[in-house]
C-alpha cells in the first residue's frame, strides 16, 4: 500500500484535457493505482502457497518481493521525470503495458527464478505507472476541481486496497494451489480497461520539460541498493552456499551508492536534488519515513506468513489483518492532516510512530498466545490508528520544508525512500527470521523453514517446535520493528517544527507562530 503518495505540484491553471475526458483520466488512474497497491499486500498473503507450489526457499520469497521493490524504489523518480520529458500520458500508458505483460508472465512462472525476474520487470513498469497516475490527474484538472479529483482518487484507491487482500484471501483459501496465479493474471483485464480509456478518450499532453533523464543515476541507484539488499539477504544463506561474504556485497553496494550521491551532486539533471537536504526538517521527515516504513513493511510482509504457515490460519482470515490499516487511514487521514496544519507536524508524527511501536511491541510479546482475533487483531487496530495519524502529516512535513518549485521532486524522493525502506526491511529481517528459526528448531524438524508449509509431515513434538520457532522468529522481527518506530518518534520530535494556535484575540485562523524546535 502506498501510504506516502502526494500529488506533484501544479501551480498553473493550464490543462490539456477537455472536461468530457477527465472522468476517463480519473478512472484509469484509480485502476492503475489499484493494481500497484493490491499487488504488494496480496503477494505477501499468498507467499506460503507460492513457496509450496514453486518449491521456493525463504531467500526466494524475499526476492519475489525485493525484485519488485528494488526497481520501483530506484526508478520511480526517473519514471516521474520521464513523464515531463515524453508526456505523462505516454509514460503512464507505457507503464501500464509493461505492468500487464509482466503480470501475465508472473502468472505463468514455472519456478521461483522466473517469478523473481518477472517481478523485477514488473517493478520497472510500476516505476513508470505509479508517479504517472497522480501527475496525469494534476495535469488534467484545473485548480478549482483538482483537489476534489485527487480526493476521489484517494478514496477509491483506499477502498480497493482494503478489499483486494480480502478477495485474494478468499480465492487462496478455497481454491486450488495454482490459484495464486490469478492475483497476477487479474492485472491484465484491469490494465486493458485503463489503457483503452487512456488511448481512446484522453488526448496526448504536451511534454513540460526538455531536460535530460538521469540514466547514469538510475543505474547507480539500482546497483547500489541491489547489492546492499542482496548482502543483507545472504546472511540467511548457509555458509557453504555463500560465494563471498555478505559484507562484501554490502560494502560494494555502499560504495556504488556513495558514487551515486557524488554523481547527483555533479549531474546536470539529477534525479535527487541534494540541496533539499540542507533543511533539517526535510532531512528529518525523510529519515523518519525511512525508519518508520522499514518497520511497517517488515511486519506487513512477515506477519501473513507467520499466521498462515505457523498458526494454520486461512488466507482470508489473514487478509482481514490488513483491514484496520486501510479503514483507519481512509477515515482519519483528513483529520490528522488538519491537526498537523493547526499545531505543526511534530506532535502527530511523534505520537503516531510511538503508537505503531507499541502495537509492534504488543505483537512481539503475544506471539506465543496464537490468539488471532482475541489478541492479534485488536493490537493491529492500534497500528492502524498510529499509521492514520502519521500518513498525512509526514507528506505535509516534506512539502512544508520544500521550496514551492521543488514540491513534486520532494514528494518523489519521499515516496522512493518509503519503498527503499521496504526493500531493506525484507532483505535484512528475513535473514534475522531465518537465523532465529534455525536456532530454535535445530535438527528436530528436518525440512522446516520459516514461513513455509512443511512438505513432509512432522511428529507432534517436532511440529510444536516448528510453530514455536515461527513465533519466535516473528517476535524478533516485531521487536526490532518496534524499536525502529520509537527511533522514528524521536527523530520527529527533534527535527520537526510545532507551533501554537493563535488566540481568539488574534486575527485569522491557525497559522505557525514559529517553530519551537
Amino acid at each position: 500500500m502506498d501510504t506516502t503518495a502526494t500529488p506533484p505540484a501544479q501551480n498553473n491553471n493550464h490543462v490539456f484535457c477537455p472536461p468530457a475526458a477527465r472522468r476517463y483520466v480519473l478512472v484509469s488512474a484509480i485502476l492503475a493505482s489499484s493494481m500497484g497497491f493490491i499487488d504488494g499486500s496480496v503477494v505477501s498473503l499468498a507467499m506460503p502457497v507460492i513457496r509450496e507450489d514453486l518449491g521456493a526457499s525463504l531467500v526466494d520469497a524475499q526476492w519475489i518481493s525485493n525484485g519488485y521493490m528494488l526497481f520501483l524504489s530506484a526508478l520511480v523518480l526517473l519514471g516521474g521525470a520521464a513523464g515531463d520529458v515524453f508526456g505523462v500520458r505516454n509514460i503512464f500508458a507505457t507503464g501500464i503495458v509493461l505492468f500487464m505483460i509482466t503480470s501475465a508472465a508472473c502468472a505463468l512462472a514455472v519456478d521461483a527464478e522466473m517469478l523473481i525476474v518477472m517481478r523485477a520487470a514488473q517493478g520497472i513498469g510500476a516505476a513508470l505507472m505509479v508517479p504517472g497516475s497522480l501527475a496525469l490527474i494534476a495535469k488534467s484538472y484545473p485548480n478549482a476541481t483538482r483537489g476534489k479529483a485527487i480526493g476521489q482518487w484517494a478514496a477509491f484507491s483506499s477502498l480497493t486496497t482494503a478489499m483486494g487482500p480480502f478477495v485474494g484471501g478468499m480465492v487462496l483459501s478455497f481454491g486450488a494451489d495454482w490459484m495464486w496465479r490469478l492475483i497476477f493474471a487479474i492485472n491484465v483485464p484491469i490494465g486493458l480497461i485503463a489503457l483503452t480509456m487512456l488511448l481512446t478518450k484522453v488526448p496526448q499532453d504536451r511534454p513540460s520539460s526538455k531536460r535530460r533523464l538521469d540514466i547514469v543515476g538510475a543505474i547507480l541507484a539500482t546497483a547500489g541498493l541491489g547489492l546492499m539488499a542482496w548482502g543483507l539477504t545472504a546472511f540467511g544463506l548457509p555458509v557453504e552456499a555463500r560465494a563471498v561474504s555478505p559484507w562484501a556485497w554490502i560494502v560494494g553496494g555502499a560504495v556504488i551508492f556513495a558514487v551515486f550521491i557524488l554523481w547527483e551532486h555533479r549531474a546536470r539533471a539529477p534525479m535527487v536534488k541534494l540541496e533539499l537536504f540542507a533543511s533539517r526538517a526535510f532531512t528529518g521527515a525523510n529519515l523518519y519515513t525511512l525508519i518508520l516504513f522499514f518497520a511497517f513493511n517488515a511486519v506487513l510482509f512477515f506477519l501473513p506468513m507467520t499466521v498462515v504457515s505457523g498458526w494454520g490460519a486461512k488466507e482470508w482470515e489473514a487478509s482481514l489483518l490488513f483491514l484496520p490499516l486501510s479503514l483507519f487511514i481512509a477515515g482519519l487521514s483528513s483529520y490528522s492532516g488538519r491537526l498537523s496544519d493547526a499545531i505543526g507536524p511534530r506532535w502527530p508524527l511523534t505520537v503516531g510512530a510511538a503508537i505503531v511501536g507499541l502495537s509492534y511491541l504488543g505483537l512481539a510479546l503475544t506471539m506465543p498466545l496464537m490468539m488471532l482475533w482475541q489478541v492479534t487483531f485488536p493490537i493491529l487496530l492500534l497500528k492502524g490508528l498510529g499509521m492514520a495519524i502519521v500518513v498525512s502529516p509526514v507528506s505535509a512535513a516534506v512539502m512544508r520544508a520544500t521550496p514551492e518549485e521543488d514540491t513534486g521532486l520532494a514528494s518523489g524522493i519521499n515516496n522512493a525512500l518509503a519503498r527503499a525502506a521496504g526493500l531493506m526491511a525484507v532483505a535484512s529481517l528475513g535473514a534475522v527470521a531465518g537465523v532465529v528459526f534455525a536456532n530454535v528448531v535445530g535438527s528436530a524438524a528436518p525440512g522446516a523453514e520459516f514461513g513455509a508449509y512443511v512438505r513432509t509431515p512432522l511428529d507432534a513434538a517436532a511440529e510444536a517446535l516448528r510453530v514455536a520457532a515461527t513465533n519466535d522468529a516473528f517476535a524478533a522481527i516485531a521487536a526490532i520493528s518496534a524499536a525502529m518506530c520509537f527511533v522514528a518518534s524521536a527523530v520527529a520530535w527533534f527535527t520537526q517544527p510545532s507551533w501554537k494556535r493563535k488566540t481568539p484575540a488574534d486575527k485569522g485562523g491557525t497559522v505557525p507562530a514559529g517553530a519551537d524546535g
